[in-house]
């Protein structure tokens, strides 16, 4: 029995001890802690870079008004507003030119199809009735010069719409040499006329 008890005795005053030391080490996290914060908030936006044409088929977008019976030393002249609707500057435009449906009308760039582009610092003034406009201008820009109508990359430059809200009144005008010859009849070209905005320099906002 002397055994037994002695046992047990060592057990418990064991067990004290351990709890001792646990009831120790918890009370080490209660002292406090200072603490601090501060905190901002911004809104980042992106800007718009966007050009557009007028409506197709009005006075500001004749560029869509095909035309039909040309012969050598013809041409055709079509107004378009080009406008600049986003909310930021350009650094450069540029008219690219391609063909939908080709033939030599397009192919041949000495003989072939020739372009055109001026722009006047208000809407031209048209005449004629369609699709055989005119249009005058007191003081026309020529921004392009008669090239071979294709055109990979035309730059306009000193143009309006390289500022935001700015509007460009565009004179496109076509024309078929006098030397084309007699393979020029009876065909057709198909055009595409895409103008190409570049957003201004990156800067620090």
């Amino acid at each position: 029995m002397k055994l037994g008890l002695t046992t047990m005795t060592g057990k418990i005053v064991a067990s004290v001890a351990v709890l001792g030391s646990a009831a120790t080490v918890a009370g080490l996290g209660t002292f406090g802690t200072f603490t601090a914060t501060t905190s901002a908030s911004t809104t980042v936006a992106t800007g718009t870079v966007n050009l557009a044409l007028g409506t197709a088929g009005s006075a500001a977008n004749r560029l869509t008004l095909g035309a039909t019976g040309l012969v050598p030393g013809d041409s055709m002249q079509r107004a378009v507003d080009l406008t600049n609707t986003g909310d930021q500057n350009l650094a450069s435009v540029t008219l690219v030119t391609t063909a939908t449906t080709s033939s030599v009308l397009n192919t041949d760039t000495t003989n072939g199809l020739q372009l055109k582009v001026e722009s006047c610092p208000t809407a031209w003034t048209e005449s004629g009735s369609s699709p055989a406009f005119t249009y005058t201008c007191a003081s026309p820009t020529t921004l392009v010069s008669s090239v071979p109508v294709i055109q990979s990359g035309a730059a306009l430059t000193g143009i309006s719409s390289l500022t935001a809200s700015g509007v460009d009144h565009l004179r496109v005008t076509l024309s078929l040499p006098t030397s084309a010859d007699n393979t020029f009849q009876n065909k057709t070209s198909t055009l595409l006329f895409t103008f190409n905005g570049v957003q201004r320099a990156a800067t620090a906002k």
